[in-house]
């Protein structure tokens, strides 16, 4: 029996779905609590509510996660240093630790100007290494030609033993800022990526499970893990991708859009003829607009455990927290705590000033914490929390101050993974309304009570409030999803205008994740359509992780090398080489399409008679009878099961 394990790690839950890869049937399944900042145990935890005469036929393992485009989302990616090479630095680079240098090339991949500040580049990394995680390097059409990208990333490999990426290697389009935003983002997250995977591997040696692992990527496709590892941007949208792949397989729908209710964040995306929609101008998620191939997507930051909070009104997220009736199941002394809270003025509130909110510290030893030293003030919190929460008002006894004085600090601390939140969550207003029950519905309600009377609303009242708010939201992401054109305010406009409006879609739209079944009847109301839950829902994007292919997909340019010349360059990933006619550089070029992806279907264990190989071929303008530009677009699709 060839079985396949899929593990998802998500915000609030770890799942895990054991499939018989010979027919796709899903044999087993089982959701566990996200363990932070220790992934292992919730990984384990996921793994040990499987039948484990199971785990001894496991042959093939594949993840997802959503834990990149959360902590993109929420902004806590770890500090990342950035080199320009032939830029100016933008002043939207989110990042303190940039440089940039003189060197770079031109559109045909000539050099503009020598790479001669190396020195610089030593003084930059020397002066960083200890504050950031790891290194982008983007030169100026380094895509045209990498060798000044890679000259300096040997020199910061050989100062650090820190992850360094290329621009050239993350994306062949041009787009100066673009790549740039996409190297830095992709090294914010390297630590987060790796985390996972070697949590992940921890406990595949535990439990002797020997299968090859990979993992799905942000366009639906299948990786091998050092890959992962290599180019963890390509995973942003990971979840969310194996989440709609999960969706049409437990479905059998080959045409849906997928709706994907997580603790952080929800997810629209859409499957269509059995392939899922690209973005044809790349991953998007909060104020990062990368390069990146991946799925069509509306996200926001909106799930299960965004924090609920109160300023003369209600607000939701976009920080995650956990919601006050898990912790008190943890922590009993919660429910004593805010019985007797207090309010703070109105005036002060903020996301961290809140009176439902509290707050503990992680662990000192996390692998999960950032490099660097801590402020002094940052220092002085951190004295005060230990692993039982504490609110503002403790923490301003504790330490003289005002809560204005220190909520920076804590924001600070939050980001950079010392501190966690505790606070009134959506989830916590379902177990008011006893909707969905998994932990201790007493601290919700009085959470519920606590915000309400603030808006002179009951507990029950307050939380069919924020589960209405909820559904508002929902039902603007997908209608947004399919009017993306169309301003969100205006959109909003009409959404609200409910009682002479019903938006229909006309294909099926599919809920999972775990408290769908609370929202059925609203969405249902609030949109017309085919809205289905199927069965596994819970575990989909497990689910998805197993069900993914994998694809690969090459991308071959041919220009002339000079204006009115004979000579053609082909460029790839692998670099420039001229030809001194059009017809010998096309040749090369299809040829170098078709072997590239040999290749690395070989290296996946495919041969080339199990894979199916598409080429399309792009001309542009003319100059005489040969093009002005050609592009080759070569993509091979395997299945997973014919690994064996």
């Amino acid at each position: 029996m060839y079985l396949g394990l899929g593990i998802d790690t998500g915000g609030t839950y770890t799942d895990a779905a054991i499939m018989d890869m010979s027919n796709g049937t899903i044999i087993d399944s089982n959701k566990a609590l996200t363990t932070y900042p220790d992934l292992i145990k919730g990984i384990k935890n996921s793994i040990e509510g499987l039948d484990p005469r199971y785990l001894k036929c496991i042959k093939f393992v594949s993840v997802s996660t959503t834990l990149a485009t959360n902590t993109t989302l929420e902004g806590k990616g770890y500090p990342a240093g950035l080199i320009l090479i032939g830029h100016t630095i933008p002043k939207k680079l989110a990042s303190r630790y940039v440089i940039s240098i003189q060197g770079g090339h031109d559109s045909n991949g000539n050099e503009i100007a020598p790479l001669e500040d190396l020195e610089t580049v030593r003084d930059f990394v020397k002066q960083v290494k200890n504050k950031v995680a790891a290194f982008a390097v983007s030169g100026y059409f380094g895509v045209r030609n990498p060798e000044h990208e890679l000259k300096v990333k040997e020199v910061v490999q050989e100062m650090t033993g820190l992850p360094v990426v290329c621009g050239h290697e993350l994306s062949m389009s041009l787009g100066a800022y673009e790549r740039a935003v996409t190297a830095l983002l992709n090294a914010e997250l390297i630590p987060v990526t790796k985390q996972f995977i070697d949590s992940v591997q921890t406990v595949m040696h535990e439990k002797e499970i020997k299968g090859t692992l990979m993992m799905m990527k942000c366009d639906g496709s299948l990786v091998r893990i050092e890959e992962a590892l290599q180019k963890p941007v390509e995973s942003i949208f990971s979840g969310p991708a194996a989440s709609l792949v999960g969706a049409a397989h437990l479905t059998g729908l080959d045409t849906c859009v997928t709706v994907d209710v997580g603790g952080t964040s929800t997810d629209i995306s859409m499957i269509s003829e059995g392939v899922p929609e690209i973005s044809s101008s790349g991953a998007k998620v909060g104020d990062w607009k990368t390069m990146v191939k991946a799925i069509r997507m509306e996200t926001s930051a909106l799930g299960g455990d965004s924090l609920v909070w109160i300023k003369r009104k209600t607000y939701l997220g976009p920080t995650r927290v956990i919601p006050l009736c898990l912790a008190a199941s943890e922590f009993p002394g919660l429910l004593e705590k805010l019985e007797n809270i207090e309010t703070p003025n109105e005036r002060i509130m903020d996301e961290i000033i809140q009176p439902t909110s509290f707050f503990i510290r992680n662990g000192e030893n996390s692998p999960d914490l950032l490099t660097g030293e801590l402020e002094d003030d940052e220092k002085v919190i951190l004295k005060h929390l230990g692993t039982e929460p504490r609110s503002v008002f403790e923490l301003s006894e504790l330490t003289g101050k005002h809560p204005l004085m220190f909520a920076g600090t804590l924001k600070n601390l939050i980001r950079k993974r010392y501190v966690t939140q505790i606070g009134f969550t959506p989830t916590d207003a379902l177990h008011v309304l006893g909707e969905y029950l998994r932990w201790d519905k007493r601290a919700s309600i009085i959470g519920a009570s606590i915000l309400g009377k603030a808006l002179k609303k009951g507990a029950e009242e307050f939380s069919v409030h924020i589960k209405a708010e909820v559904v508002r939201k929902f039902t603007l992401e997908l209608v947004s999803f399919f009017a993306n054109d169309v301003k969100k305010e205006d959109l909003e406009k009409l959404v609200e205008n409910e009682a002479f409006l019903k938006f229909h879609i006309k294909v099926p739209v599919v809920l999972v994740g775990a408290p769908v079944q609370a929202y059925l009847k609203e969405i249902n109301e609030a949109i017309d359509a085919d809205i289905r839950i199927p069965a596994f829902y819970e575990v989909g994007n497990a689910v998805g992780a197993l069900a993914g292919k994998i694809i690969h997909r090459t991308e071959v340019l041919i220009r002339p090398s000079a204006a009115g010349g004979e000579e053609y360059s082909v460029f790839s990933l692998i670099g420039k080489e001229v030809f001194e006619d059009y017809n010998k550089a096309l040749d090369y070029g299809l040829k170098l399409s078709r072997r590239l992806v040999l290749e690395y279907m070989d290296e996946h264990g495919l041969e080339m008679d199990n894979v199916e190989f598409n080429l399309k071929q792009n001309d542009v303008g003319s100059m005489g009878k040969t093009p002005l530009e050609t592009r080759l677009i070569g993509t091979g699709i395997g299945t997973t099961g014919k690994l064996v």
